[in-house]
């Protein structure tokens, strides 16, 4: 028998709240609200974290439509949520239950009349008091199938109208396959490029394929440097997925991958002058410069080299400027400083605040592999061979693709020349940085 979907709204991955907390909504997913829906008898659809970039598309006003059931989280008062909510609300009269973080973020308007049912968190931003929560939201879900009006609009409107559910059974049918076409992306990554290249074919026309199933692909190459084939599956996106921004920029990533810096360059800029700045946006411009940097410098092209690595360090100041939580750009802009000759002085002003913000990251959340890397290079910068030999450790047991301790390696090995140029050699640091190379070779 097949149990009715249960489709969630929510953010994705680890956000800010109030007065410097931080909300793992990806935990309160799998620990609260998908094992009530689950014991509700229903089944959880989750929105798509690719759909972050701030466009709706067919499949997700299908999902908002169809789904039988759904669940939103107004925490944070995401834009994405709201707008679905909204429209969720504006097509079904029932059958939407609502819940929220109390004490984390400020919504913007009174949820009581909306009976948005409150959950709490404990310091690293994860749902506790589990039973007693899931069996409350549990209880909704259940309510939520007799058919009671939850939807303001079909409350207050005189006569508004239902919609017709004639589309349903084809859209259950469309979830499943792309549910199955997941599976196998996840398999085939371990397969490496002409696994992927045959799901591709499997899949047939990209434009009219489930968003979600496409970014899942899209990634998939990236994972194993199919960098050629990120960009022709670019071309084959329908307009809007395409046009987002975290499909721009890995578009701006595998671009400069394959040696066409000044066509990713582009690319970063428009996204820029078109979104405003942004550290990823910022931090990937930074590398596109840094590359190109190492390719003239390569060449004995000293001028052009000079004035490259002086863009790579002014792409990632702005980068960690556009948001100082982010420390990736930052410690970017300190390693390329230390390169200079003479090495810029700013790196010295620059190095405690990337620290504070990795180590603050670190602190409330549950830190991955940047954070880690992060932690390493400077070490590394500060000639601090315990902590260095901390960090590694760390960052080695954090590594999921093979290309981020390769970046970590090649960063480390560029600080060692430089340094063995000046006479400054430190001979615990070359070790460290053949075990990155040991691990990227590895995974």
């Amino acid at each position: 028998m097949l149990k009715s979907l249960c489709f969630v709204l929510m953010p994705f991955g680890k956000k800010p709240g109030l007065a410097g907390s931080q909300i793992d909504f990806d935990a309160v997913y799998y620990d609260l609200i998908k094992p009530s829906i689950e014991k509700a008898g229903l089944e959880p659809l989750r929105a798509d974290e690719e759909m972050k970039g701030g466009f709706i598309h067919k499949p997700m006003f299908e999902r908002l439509i169809l789904c039988e059931y759904a669940v939103a989280d107004l925490t944070t008062a995401n834009a994405n949520v709201f707008y679905e909510l909204g429209v969720r609300h504006a097509v079904r009269s029932w059958s939407t239950v609502m819940v929220f973080a109390e004490g984390v973020s400020q919504l913007p308007f009174d949820v009581a009349p909306l009976r948005a049912l409150a959950y709490n968190l404990d310091n690293y931003g994860k749902p506790i008091h589990l039973e007693e929560t899931k069996t409350a939201l549990n209880n909704r879900l259940i309510e939520a199938k007799k058919a009671a009006v939850d939807s303001p609009i079909f409350e207050l409107v005189e006569d508004y109208p239902d919609i017709d559910h004639t589309k349903t059974d084809v859209f259950r049918d469309r979830i499943r396959y792309s549910n199955s076409i997941r599976e196998k992306l996840t398999a085939s990554r371990k397969k490496g490029a002409d696994a992927l290249r045959e799901i591709e074919k499997e899949i047939g026309n990209i434009a009219d394929i489930e968003s979600g199933v496409v970014i899942d692909l899209f990634l998939s190459y990236r994972a194993v440097k199919a960098w050629p084939e990120m960009i022709n599956l670019v071309k084959k996106m329908s307009l809007p997925l395409a046009t987002t921004v975290m499909v721009q920029e890995q578009l701006a990533l595998a671009l400069n991958r394959i040696g066409k810096g000044e066509e990713a360059e582009k690319v970063l800029n428009a996204l820029i002058e078109k979104r405003g700045p942004s550290s990823e946006t910022y931090g990937i411009l930074g590398r596109v410069f840094k590359d190109r940097w190492e390719t003239a410098q390569n060449r004995g092209e000293e001028i052009l080299a000079r004035a490259l690595l002086d863009k790579a360090i002014e792409a990632y100041l702005k980068g960690f400027e556009a948001d100082w939580r982010d420390a990736y750009p930052g410690i970017n802009a300190v390693t390329l400083m230390e390169l200079k000759d003479p090495p810029d002085p700013r790196r010295f002003e620059l190095m405690p605040v990337v620290t504070y913000a990795v180590e603050r990251r670190i602190a409330v959340g549950e830190p991955d592999y940047w954070d880690h890397a992060t932690i390493l290079e400077l070490a590394i910068l500060a000639k601090d061979e315990q902590k260095a030999k901390s960090a590694l450790g760390n960052a080695l047991a954090s590594v999921r693709e093979s290309w981020e301790p390769e970046t970590t390696a090649r960063n480390l090995r560029l600080i060692r020349e430089i340094r063995e140029q000046r006479q400054e050699t430190i001979p615990w640091a070359k070790p460290l940085e053949e075990e990155l190379e040991r691990k990227a070779a590895n995974t």
